[in-house]
């Protein structure tokens, strides 16, 4: 809802008497006579009832509400909740390995269910508490205005720029073999038709593809992408493209 928008209605309590104590004068009315006053009572009490809108203060959307139609209502009672479009924010949950890369001014893209275009957002900060069910840590991302309208409760995809490396060299992640006891990356290179094994050292990941920070692999480099394991060095290939 917008900011102004008619969202209800309170009955002011001496005109809302006054419809009822016609409507009762009304309901006991035995002659003709009486049936007529009570009719026209009931018609100067509708016409005189004082309706007083409930607008809301500000852009949002209802959270919850204590009041329903036909209830009566106190001064200083709670009719309704609404969240400030302005707070909404998205949370997002990331493995905790990644975490320490957070850092607040961090440009996001957020995916939405349902809608093909992605929401740029901006990371606030990381918030304390963590899952150790899947260890993650929970991470605020600031909305533009449009998107602050969006519904509560969406279910989304963030992605976090941490760093941007112009002009890197990347493989595909199924190019690089790592040792899992001591953690050496390799990479089986093509040189004149045969597999040349050299240790690298990997920077960002993304979308399937890593980056190679060393040695320095010139562009258009073939690398062999499968059946690594067990390849031997000098064994001879076909490059494929």
């Amino acid at each position: 809802m917008r900011r102004g928008q008619t969202i209800g209605s309170i009955v002011a309590r001496d005109s809302e008497a006054a419809l009822s104590g016609a409507r009762e004068m009304l309901r006991q009315a035995s002659t003709t006579a009486e049936v007529a006053d009570a009719e026209r009572a009931v018609a100067i009490a509708e016409k005189n009832l004082v309706h007083k809108p409930i607008t809301a203060s500000w852009d949002g959307t209802v959270l919850s509400h204590s009041a329903s139609a036909g209830d009566r209502v106190s001064e200083d009672q709670e009719i309704l909740t609404i969240n400030d479009a302005d707070s909404t924010i998205f949370l997002a949950d990331i493995a905790q390995a990644d975490l320490p890369r957070i850092r607040p001014g961090q440009k996001a893209s957020i995916a939405v269910s349902g809608d093909p275009r992605p929401i740029a957002g901006t990371v606030h900060a990381r918030l304390p508490g963590a899952n150790p069910a899947d260890s993650t840590g929970p991470v605020r991302i600031d909305l533009p205005e449009p998107a602050r309208r969006l519904a509560l409760g969406i279910v989304g995809m963030a992605r976090v720029t941490v760093g941007e490396h112009l002009d890197a060299t990347v493989v595909p992640d199924a190019a690089i073999l790592r040792d899992d006891v001591t953690g050496i990356a390799r990479v089986a290179l093509v040189t004149e038709n045969k597999a040349h094994w050299v240790v690298v050292t990997t920077g960002i990941k993304d979308e399937g593809r890593t980056e190679i920070v060393a040695p320095p692999l010139p562009a258009g480099q073939p690398v062999i992408v499968s059946g690594l394991v067990g390849l031997p060095e000098g064994k001879l290939v076909a490059v494929e493209r």
